[in-house]
């Protein structure tokens, strides 16, 4: 049996369609390195607080939030996040995403440094998923969201959207 090419397949399912959720903004402490474990090489950053805003919703990030992570042999950085949202009118909305970021090994390198280097030149993308409580803002709990990322010395910035 032949798989189909796209062209051959409905317009629906030939390209992705998103519209933007919110901008996310992360304020990270130093990373605490924990190096080699049994398992991975770890990593973790501690999230403090930020700020989300859009359209349909907006607030701050929690204090007590954490960013677990995973250093792997081929460079790439594989994040494991669990975030607590206050939106505006103080719902609080869990939100955790899993990504990965890598790049050529000196803009890697230049970004565990901190210096600045254009997002164009490494990968980083998240799939945020929501437990939000009934009400206002349950629908997130049916969306599939994406994000890019950013990563600034004191944390990073996704753009993350609703596939729809």
């Amino acid at each position: 049996m032949a798989t189909p090419l796209f062209e051959d397949l409905p317009p629906a399912l030939q390209r992705v369609q998103a519209r933007p959720l919110f901008v996310l903004r992360l304020d990270v402490k130093p990373i605490v390195t924990v190096g080699d474990t049994p398992g991975p090489f770890r990593r973790i950053g501690i999230v403090p607080s930020g700020t989300f805003a859009g359209e349909r919703l907006a607030g701050a990030v929690l204090d007590g939030s954490s960013d677990w992570q995973t250093v792997r042999s081929d460079g790439s950085t594989m994040l494991d996040v669990r975030l607590v949202l206050r939106t505006g009118d103080g719902v609080a909305i869990p939100m955790s995403y899993r990504g990965i970021r890598h790049g050529p090994a000196d803009v890697m390198q230049r970004l565990d440094k901190g210096e600045a280097v254009d997002p164009a030149h490494y990968y980083f993308r998240i799939n945020p998923i929501f437990e939000a409580p009934k009400g206002r803002y349950e629908w997130l709990n049916r969306v599939l969201a994406v994000g890019i990322g950013h990563r600034f010395p004191d944390g990073p910035v996704y753009s993350v959207f609703e596939v729809l």
